[in-house]
């Protein structure tokens, strides 16, 4: 058995708390911007993933206008940051709905280290910063989709194994439903098959 939600005849809120239940986890993107007036903004996203590999592009959702969307539109440029572990707390700080022009490094005692090609800074204890020019927008009902095409990414040495990231050393944190956030947990490997080398599904192998 299973239950229906039928999207029309629910609150928004309702349906969102739902959708964010069921589609996790989500990575985050820690998003640093800087104002036209050159105020530094940051801020977690959790609708984020990679859009294209060539060119490299992310891209991530602005559920409404916030100062990282009107930053972005005013400025073209912005920085991910990986949101990993041990910033828990800071990472959930920089989600307050601080008034518009605070700055949520110097609310929340975040240290900013600069960039190589754009002018917002990075977050100098994130192991990984992905540093991005604004390469389109759309709006999508009370979303706005960001796509940022990754002009420099910097990584931290003590996260490389042989030059490759490492998960168990960058630690990401995820968001899931309600008030919820993971680590990584248990990480399984698997490779993918090979036509030529399908022997039937996995239930019969």
């Amino acid at each position: 058995m299973r239950t229906d939600f039928d999207p029309a005849a629910m609150s928004r809120n309702d349906f969102y708390r739902l959708l964010t239940a069921t589609v996790v986890p989500r990575p985050i993107a820690w998003v640093s911007t800087t104002s036209a007036d050159g105020t530094h903004n940051l801020a977690p996203h959790s609708f984020f993933t990679i859009a294209s590999v060539a060119p490299p592009v992310v891209q991530f959702s602005s559920v409404g206008r916030k100062d990282t969307l009107r930053n972005v539109e005013a400025t073209g440029q912005f920085v991910v940051n990986l949101a990993p572990e041990g910033l828990f707390e800071q990472v959930n700080d920089t989600g307050t709905d601080f008034p518009h022009g605070v700055s949520e490094f110097e609310a929340a005692g975040i240290t900013t280290e600069p960039s190589l090609r754009v002018k917002p800074p990075r977050v100098a204890a994130s192991p990984v910063a992905l540093e991005c020019e604004v390469h389109s927008t759309l709006r999508i009902g009370d979303g706005t989709v960001v796509f940022g095409r990754v002009v420099h990414a910097a990584v931290s040495e003590d996260m490389l194994v042989d030059g490759h990231p490492e998960i168990s050393r960058l630690k990401p944190l995820s968001r899931l439903g309600k008030d919820e956030w993971a680590t990584v947990g248990e990480v399984r490997e698997i490779s993918r098959i090979r036509h030529a080398d399908w022997s039937g599904p996995a239930g019969d192998r």
